[in-house]
């Protein structure tokens, strides 16, 4: 909660600062890297930066919580905070950096608004970004505490011991600890950070969902091959390299899981609908389903381009069949003559076949277009704000949109 000296000047200068607030994330990236260029080299996503992505993400994110601050002052937005501590923790951030950080955003907010950020605005926003981060350091000690290690110390050395080409530009990577022990415990629906080693001498890191059900001695990750279309950015620089090098026998560095786009306990109704890769998180969730023989309700969509394009087609299709309340609906935007079976379509997802149960609880993983088209369904059909779920791959952006 702010400060009540604080409180009317964060309300009287959000609107100038939200405004900014692009400008002033630009701003702080440049300072950062100034500062610290092997920040650049070896924890931020290059790609995000040239795309401007992640400035986007950081801006909604502040946005949000002062918000928040302001107009529900005794609520805190905990599925913000958990979904940026959850992705911190992947990358073995520590409380430490949070004052590096601080030092370079409240920097950027004097540089871009100038005069206007007088002694006691910017005391207020000190204050709003202080906030954050302490609640944030508070939930990452929790997960490292939980993890069982000291904060930050989260990467580990496994063994590619199964390649498999999943489609033409996905493959998957079963791993294994180098000490033969079981792979550490997760939570259906979680993902890990790879980092790889560049030609440049760079370390870039990226996160993959895990997408077999815990509980096993290996790990797999589906790495698709980012391309970008429109010739504006190289294409995925580690996800091409693990499509280029990553061969069995070959270690990896990975961190220990993380998220919060997790199966609940409960024996709500399922809705699980996915879109070309965000496949990955639900195979985890169908996987555990099935190996605890499950009697929920489950409904599983997942739109893709062509059938040829959907990796672990045939996988996923035989987890629900091992439900014994599960069923199955493809669409296939871009294949129009596919052979005729149920449950089966041409185009894009469209809900209007279906009527989920009122209590039902939803996963979304895919494209945000994919994302906010079901989500907008899943409202109009009754299903409540908060039973609906999501997991962006890459920054989140919904906020800031």
């Amino acid at each position: 909660m702010l400060s009540a000296q604080s409180e009317p000047i964060v309300r009287a200068t959000l609107p100038v600062v939200g405004a900014s607030l692009t400008s002033i994330t630009a701003r702080f990236y440049e300072r950062l890297f100034e500062d610290r260029p092997e920040l650049l080299r070896n924890l931020f996503n290059r790609t995000n930066q040239v795309t401007g992505s992640q400035r986007e993400a950081l801006a909604g994110s502040v946005a949000a919580f002062a918000t928040m601050l302001v107009e529900r002052p005794d609520e805190r937005p905990d599925a913000l905070l958990s979904r940026i501590a959850h992705k911190h923790v992947s990358l073995g951030i520590t409380a430490d950096q949070y004052t590096l950080v601080g030092r370079h955003l409240l920097g950027a907010v004097a540089e871009v608004l100038g005069e206007a950020v007088t002694t006691e605005v910017a005391a207020a926003w000190d204050e709003v970004y202080w906030l954050m981060a302490n609640a944030l350091i508070a939930i990452e000690a929790r997960l490292y505490a939980q993890a069982g290690v000291e904060n930050g110390d989260v990467w580990q050395r496994m063994e590619i011991t199964e390649r498999h080409q999943e489609s033409d530009d996905a493959v998957s990577l079963v791993l294994r600890r180098t000490d033969g022990r079981p792979a550490t415990p997760f939570r259906p629906g979680q993902y890990v950070s790879v980092r790889v080693g560049l030609p440049d001498g760079a370390h870039q890191i990226r996160q993959y969902s895990l997408s077999t059900a815990p509980g096993q001695k290996t790990w797999r990750i589906t790495v698709k091959r980012e391309r970008d279309a429109h010739g504006r950015v190289p294409d995925g620089e580690v996800s091409s390299w693990l499509h280029a090098h990553a061969e069995v026998g070959d270690p990896l560095e990975v961190s220990l899981p993380a998220g919060d786009l997790v199966l609940p306990d409960t024996g709500s109704p399922l809705f699980l609908a996915s879109a070309g890769i965000g496949i990955t998180p639900m195979l985890s969730m169908l996987d555990h389903l099935a190996l605890t023989s499950s009697t929920r309700s489950v409904t599983v969509v997942h739109a893709d381009r062509t059938p040829r394009d959907h990796v672990h087609r045939h996988e996923q299709a035989d987890l629900v069949d091992r439900l014994n309340n599960a069923d199955l609906h493809l669409w296939y935007e871009n294949d129009h003559h596919h052979s005729p079976a149920a449950n089966v379509f041409a185009g894009r997802a469209s809900l209007d076949r279906l009527t989920p149960d009122s209590g039902t609880t939803a996963y979304l993983c895919g494209p945000l277009p994919f994302m906010r088209a079901v989500r907008g369904e899943l409202l109009a059909k009754g299903i409540h704000p908060s039973a609906i779920h999501y997991e962006v791959f890459g920054p989140d952006l919904w906020l800031s949109k």
